[in-house]
């Protein structure tokens, strides 16, 4: 196959017949050979998103729900193969990855050497992947991934080094979500002492969310969590002054369970990787104010036309991922909020 000229986008490596960028490709060329500006890594590990394993495991479930692992592994090798890259077809996202960079193309503007161990902080839907192991160390019935392979990242990719004082998985759990955390805290400066309600505060988003809505100024958190076993931990980690136990996907029960506990929220942030929370994070959305959709089950078609259909005059904002600083500033959260650090230890193990 004939060369294409590099683009920084990684335009070059799509293989559809029409032009695509690579996030909305059907394939990508995943050869090892570099252009100039872009860098090869030796894969490790493997995040996928939280939306994308839900709908993984929920579709290769017995009737008892137990995860068929070894069908979720064939799965996620048959997506790879195909496409080249993670993208789940049913919800379209992918995750990120860790490992060591191999190569280093002259023209990359990255700053990596080889060497460094990094994680990647673009999606793996638009990511070269190539694995090599079968994912035979994975028992499919996590999100972590581990993994042998190789990974290429383009001109305009992102990438952090892992810091030398977290553990490795706990590192790639923050640095997935580490967006949240920083829209968070740009929404949050600009109210005045704002009520903020965080949809989904148990996970890790969630969590790192409402940490950051306290360092930027809110005067009353709202944790929302689906149940009891949830509200608990959430009290136990004390990032919310008030946490509330509601049915996101109810939009009376959620509008409601805000209200009671101090709103309606100036700021509401949805972290929740459920389908069908928009209207009720409109509800609980005071006027003027912003909702914030952080998860991929999200359809945003039903967020803009539920709010016109309720008359809702609130600032509705995608949460694309990536915020300048924001991989350190969700490691900071992390390493200053016990709290926060408690819940993701428990979710790794």
């Amino acid at each position: 196959m004939e060369l294409r000229d590099s683009d920084p986008t990684g335009l070059h490596r799509v293989l559809d017949d029409v032009v695509r960028l690579p996030q909305a490709a059907d394939r990508l060329d995943t050869r090892p050979e570099l252009w100039p500006d872009e860098v090869r890594v030796r894969v490790e590990r493997l995040n996928l998103d939280a939306a994308s394993y839900r709908q993984l495991a929920a579709a290769h479930a017995g009737p008892d729900g137990v995860v068929d692992g070894a069908a979720v592994r064939a799965a996620v090798l048959a997506i790879v193969a195909e496409r080249g890259k993670m993208q789940n077809p049913v919800t379209g996202s992918g995750g990120m990855l860790v490992g060591t960079v191999e190569e280093v193309g002259p023209a990359s503007p990255l700053g990596l050497a080889v060497g460094d161990r990094v994680a990647t902080l673009v999606s793996l839907t638009l990511t070269p992947l190539v694995l090599e192991d079968g994912l035979a160390a994975w028992d499919g019935r996590g999100e972590q991934v581990p993994c042998e392979g190789y990974a290429v990242l383009f001109g305009r990719s992102i990438a952090a080094r892992l810091p030398d004082d977290l553990p490795t998985g706990l590192s790639l759990a923050v640095m997935d979500v580490c967006g949240a955390p920083a829209l968070t805290h740009r929404v949050v400066a600009g109210y005045e002492r704002p009520t903020v309600a965080v949809v989904g505060g148990a996970g890790k988003s969630g969590s790192l969310s409402l940490a950051a809505a306290r360092a930027a100024g809110a005067g009353h958190t709202i944790g929302v969590v689906p149940h009891d076993a949830e509200a608990a931990l959430l009290r136990g980690a004390g990032l919310a002054d008030e946490v509330v136990v509601a049915d996101a996907r109810d939009p009376i029960a959620l509008r409601d369970a805000v209200a009671k506990a101090g709103g309606p929220a100036d700021v509401t942030i949805v972290c929740v990787d459920v389908p069908g929370c928009e209207g009720g994070a409109v509800l609980a959305t005071a006027e003027r104010g912003s909702v914030v959709f952080f998860s991929m089950a999200t359809s945003f078609a039903a967020a803009a036309l539920g709010a016109e259909g309720l008359a809702a005059d609130v600032t509705m904002l995608v949460g694309n991922g990536y915020v300048p600083g924001h991989a350190d500033h969700a490691l900071a959260l992390l390493r200053e909020s016990p709290g926060v650090r408690a819940l993701f230890e428990s979710r790794l193990h």
